[in-house]
């Protein structure tokens, strides 16, 4: 797998908590693969759901926000 170099750019200016640094961001992902809004939260909250939150019911809770994204992409086809 290919190594991102990161230049100085806002991704490595990252603004937030540890859940934020991560060897690929979730937008770097996201706009390098052209993805659209909804996909891009299912991305952003799967990746960042136990990074962001020790509490499970947290967890939970962003799993079930990604989730209704993809309830939303899904109910779009």
């Amino acid at each position: 797998m290919k190594k991102h170099k990161k230049s100085n750019t806002s991704l490595t200016k990252q603004i937030g908590g540890n859940h934020y640094k991560l060897p690929i961001q979730p937008i770097e992902f996201i706009t390098t693969n052209g993805l659209s809004y909804l996909q891009g939260n299912v991305i952003k909250y799967i990746v960042r759901y136990n990074r962001k939150h020790s509490n499970k019911e947290k967890q939970l809770e962003d799993l079930k926000k990604a989730r209704q994204y993809l309830d939303w992409i899904i109910e779009s086809l």
